[in-house]
C-alpha cells in the first residue's frame, strides 16, 4: 500500500484524510504509488508515462501534467503552491515526505 502523510487505501484507490475519503482515479493512484515508492526521487515525464501509462509518446507528456494537477488538488493544502508533489524544473516531478 501507499502511505504518505494521509492514509491511502490500496484496493479502494482512496485517500483518507482523517474522516474524509478522497477518491483517486486509477492513474492518479498509480502516479502516487510510484512517486511514494521512492520519496524525493525526481521522475521525468517520460518515466512516469512508461511506468504508469505503459507507453512512451512525446505528445502524451501533457497527460502527466494534467494528472499531477488533479492529484495535487487532492493531496495539497494549497495546490498552487505544492509542498509534497513538487515540480523539479527541467526534470519532472517528485514526492517529498511531510517532514522534509
Amino acid at each position: 500500500p501507499v502511505e504518505h502523510r494521509e492514509h491511502v487505501v490500496q484496493h479502494a484507490h482512496e485517500l483518507r484524510r482523517g474522516e474524509l475519503a478522497v477518491h483517486l482515479r486509477p492513474k492518479e493512484y498509480g502516479l502516487l504509488a510510484l512517486l511514494a515508492s521512492h520519496p524525493c526521487r525526481a521522475y521525468t515525464r517520460r518515466e512516469l508515462l512508461e511506468r504508469v501509462w505503459g507507453h512512451d509518446r512525446a505528445s502524451g507528456q501533457r497527460t502527466v501534467d494534467v494528472h499531477v494537477r488533479w492529484l495535487r488538488s487532492k493531496i495539497e493544502s494549497d495546490p498552487e503552491r505544492p509542498v509534497h508533489l513538487v515540480t523539479v524544473r527541467g526534470v519532472g516531478y517528485r514526492l517529498d515526505p511531510p517532514d522534509r
